[in-house]
């Protein structure tokens, strides 16, 4: 493209062959001019008259330079006159035009004059003032445009017409030509107008011809369009299907051809497969040309073999083993587990991060001077190999910690606050917590603005660093208006009172951010923004929570296998936000190879606008046990209030109504005793506590809850049962969770009352004791039958990690343990049943899927090895 505007250019001078639309090119002498100014200013004396030569050279002009330095006798305006003519008509020049500069504060004045050598005609007088000497230039160019004027008869354009385009519309075309008709015929606008057509990148050559006509010139631009393409065509791919590398593209069939944008596609041909390790790729392209000024593209690609990172080292590590340095980088070796971890994959992303984690992880350790380089990458034949260098210098000792500026409690008060004191080195990650808990700690307090900052005094002589967090709380800052927006259907005041800000209310950061967080476990909302705005005053602020609602109601029919149920089926209908209140609707039907089980329950999660919650169910139960059946008709009524932060008290008020038939002959005393038709009104009190992140698939928080049932107000059934459950989610590296769990409970019957079979522990199955079959870890009787435990403990370790997340898929490998235990005997935790296994878990539409497998470890003679577990809903 190059050439063909290097060709447009060379056409124009051939146009106007003289450089002003055939006239006779003028010569022209311009001499220095004088300055009327302080001396900083005289370099414009030449500056001045070199602006005018360009802009005179650039209308055709040619500028002549003096043979010699001038001698003008300044004695009468006509012997400087008859002076300047000799010396332009010694030169060869045409004229001469000389001037002067004046500045006076800001105002400025530009005054010229202008003479022909052969004294044709008068003086020519030019001026040009203005203000502030920054407006210099501009004058000066204007100025120059007046002589130019002056010294050539211009010639208007009649008429600019464009041709020889067939795709490209004239009026586009002709937006691009800053030429207009009536303008004055300028080679440089016209060689401007030229780069301009050829920057639109649609055209392979663009000539100008000028015509004359009775009024002037009319200008035609005659274009020839690039082809278009005809096809894109691949060629060598194997990983990547056509159509995933289309997808990827920006040229498409139809689009003008541009080579540059070819080669950017070539770009991004390399880049998809570097994205799967395949850095070794090479593309390369042709153009075919075809009839009807159109091409094909024929992208050839060569693969080359996957390559994973082989090796990483450290060059000038002497304080940390390069096992070490490894463990916290984000980009890892290959190895054996790879296809889970993505270890050995190269991401640019991952490299840029590691060099500041590896450099925060030196200084986190006292090394303040530590320095990481940009990696050194080499792609050999048989994988990646990584080189970081590191320049670790001196490891600085932690001196004094101190607290100033403005404190609201007294310092001893806030230096508890403050862990860096715990810590021997210096450490900016310690520092930077403890800068968080005091800003909290000022934001609950009311000042939202605090600012805290840790400034750190060097000793390099001691390597000691001293730190002192210096703080300016700002005023206390209360919330002006808080703004809902984005809610169609939820109510405003559904929102407003998960909130925990109220408008006019002193700011609380701790109070937003849980606020927000039940916000988020309501489960309306796909997405929550919370933006802060400066209020009417320096005190007041704004707060906007613009919510993006989700589908609340659903309806879902699911299937499948479950190692409780064998086959199984699902139909139901669920509305989490009745009528936009926050109320909750649920009408399930469950049939499945052991149970069938119909639902109806109502939630009002705020009774009187206070958290005061009412929940109403009923149901119908048939349950098929190993040796007996028992069908069951109940209703539930219940409410819940919290008590304390995260925290949940409730209490359910429970009716149902029992049959218990088909009680197998070999069954123990206990459940034969269970034949027949009896009432069941129990009393259960719950206290729940609840910081987990969400509501499914937890990362991080805890879940803990205590349930006491009585149960003995009807009835031959009466008994009181308690279960204590803990539950600790822990983030861990490259997204991964850890989940430690555990179980314990206890149950007795109550004098004259039966503790009935249903009611008694058992393990085994993918709630508990996974390997084990359902119910299949329980104690025995004095005759030998198989009953549920009066106690038991159960342990449940799991670690999570993605495997797809985009779809909510992940891993998981788990360890269990656990027991039950008759009445009179000890828990022993030396003695608990184990297992280990894997599993994989989706957080489908339809709810959680699980499916796991489990491995006995102290398997007894006739138990199986292991077995899979398959089920819905969440872990633990």
């Amino acid at each position: 493209m190059l050439k063909r505007v290097i060709f447009g250019l060379v056409l124009l001078t051939g146009i106007f062959p003289h450089g002003v639309m055939g006239q006779e090119t003028a010569r022209v002498m311009v001499l220095p001019f004088s300055i009327n100014a302080e001396e900083q200013y005289n370099y414009l004396e030449q500056e001045i008259p070199k602006v005018i030569k360009e802009n005179l050279k650039s209308e055709g002009a040619v500028v002549i330079e003096p043979e010699k330095p001038l001698e003008i006798d300044q004695i009468d305006e006509k012997t400087m006159l008859d002076q300047f003519r000799s010396v332009a008509s010694r030169n060869g020049a045409d004229y001469a035009i000389w001037g002067s500069f004046t500045l006076i504060g800001q105002q400025f004045s530009l005054d010229v004059k202008m003479i022909d050598s052969l004294g044709v005609g008068a003086v020519t007088l030019f001026f040009e003032e203005g203000t502030g000497i920054e407006n210099l230039s501009g004058a000066v160019r204007a100025l120059a445009d007046k002589i130019s004027l002056k010294l050539f008869k211009r010639i208007r354009i009649t008429e600019i017409v464009v041709t020889g385009n067939d795709r490209i519309e004239t009026d586009a075309i002709e937006k691009r030509i800053k030429t207009k008709p009536g303008d004055d015929y300028k080679p440089k606008a016209l060689s401007d107008d030229l780069k301009s057509l050829f920057a639109m990148g649609f055209f392979d050559d663009i000539r100008i011809e000028a015509e004359e006509v009775p009024d002037g010139k009319r200008v035609t631009f005659i274009v020839q369009e690039k082809p278009t393409v005809r096809v894109v065509r691949l060629t060598g791919n194997v990983i990547y299907e056509d159509e995933e590398i289309e997808e990827s593209l920006t040229i498409r069939t139809g689009s003008i051809l541009n080579v540059f944008v070819v080669q950017s596609n070539v770009k991004r041909i390399e880049e998809l497969y570097k994205e799967k390790n395949y850095h070794n790729v090479k593309v390369d392209y042709k153009v075919i040309e075809r009839k009807n000024n159109q091409a094909d593209i024929e992208f050839t690609i060569e693969e080359g073999r996957k390559l994973r990172v082989k090796k990483i080292t450290f060059e000038g590590n002497s304080a940390f083993e390069e096992k070490k340095l490894k463990k916290i980088t984000r980009t890892r070796e290959d190895g054996l587990f790879s296809f889970f971890t993505n270890a050995g994959d190269l991401k640019k992303e991952n490299l840029a991060q590691d060099i500041a984690i590896l450099t925060a992880f030196y200084q986190n350790q006292g090394y303040i001077q530590a320095k990481v380089g940009e990696p050194i990458v080499e792609f050999k034949e048989d994988g990646i190999y990584i080189t970081f260098k590191v320049s670790e210098g001196s490891q600085f000792k932690l001196g004094n910690v101190d607290i100033t500026g403005d404190l609201i409690l007294p310092k001893e008060e806030l230096m508890r606050k403050v862990k860096i004191t715990n810590e021997e080195f210096f450490s900016r990650e310690k520092a930077r917590r403890d800068v968080l808990r005091l800003t909290d700690l000022y934001s609950d307090a009311g000042y939202a603005f605090a600012t805290i900052v840790p400034k750190a005094d060097e000793d390099p002589k001691n390597l000691i660093v001293h730190i002192s967090y210096q703080i300016d709380k700002g005023p206390e800052v209360y919330f002006e208006k808080i703004i809902i927006s984005g809610n169609t259907k939820t109510r405003d005041k559904v929102i407003r009172r998960q909130l925990k800000v109220y408008e006019q209310e002193l700011y609380s950061g701790a109070r937003l951010k849980r606020g927000v967080r039940n916000l988020y476990h309501l489960d309306f909302f796909e997405d929550i923004k919370v933006d802060t705005t400066k209020g009417s005053a320096d005190d007041k602020m704004i707060l906007k929570i613009d919510v993006t609602e989700k589908e609340t109601g659903s309806f879902s029919v699911g299937g499948g296998f479950s190692s409780v149920e064998n086959m199984f089926g699902m139909v139901q209908i669920d509305q989490k936000n009745l009528f936009g209140r926050g109320q909750k609707l649920d009408l399930k039907a469950e049939l499945g190879g052991r149970s069938t089980k119909y639902s109806l329950t109502f939630t009002e999660p705020w009774m009187f606008d206070i958290p005061l919650s009412l929940m109403t169910d009923v149901y119908k139960w048939d349950f098929d046990y190993d040796d007996y059946d028992k069908n069951s008709v109940g209703f539930g009524i219940g409410i819940g209030y919290p008590v304390f932060k995260y925290t949940r008290a409730s209490l359910n008020l429970e009716f149902e109504s029992l049959d218990v038939i088909n009680v197998d002959s070999s069954a123990s005393d206990d459940i034969k005793e269970l034949q027949g038709v009896d009432i069941s009104t129990k009393l259960v009190g719950t206290l729940r506590y609840n910081s987990t992140d969400k509501p499914v698939g937890p990362t991080r928080g805890q879940k803990h809850t205590w349930t006491n049932t009585y149960a003995g107000f009807s009835g031959d059934i009466a008994f009181m049962k308690s279960v204590l459950e803990l539950g600790l989610f822990i983030p861990l590296f490259w997204d991964t969770v850890g989940v430690l769990h555990s179980k314990g409970g206890y149950v007795r019957d109550s004098p004259d009352g039966l503790l009935p079979d249903y009611e008694r522990f058992y393990l085994g199955g993918i709630g508990s004791v996974r390997g084990f079959d359902f119910r299949d870890i329980s104690v025995r009787d004095d005759e030998g039958n198989d009953i549920g435990g009066t106690k038991f403990v159960q342990f449940n370790v799991e670690y999570i990690f993605p495997l797809f997340q985009k779809v909510g898929i992940s891993g998981v490998t788990f360890f269990d343990a656990g027991n039950v235990y008759a009445e009179g005997d000890s828990i022993d935790l030396g003695y608990l049943r184990e297992s280990a296994g894997l599993g994989v878990r989706w957080l489908s539409p339809f709810g959680p899927l699980r499916i796991e497998y489990g491995w006995i470890l102290d398997r007894k003679d006739g138990e199986d090895p292991g077995k899979w577990e398959f089920g819905m809903g969440a872990g633990f």
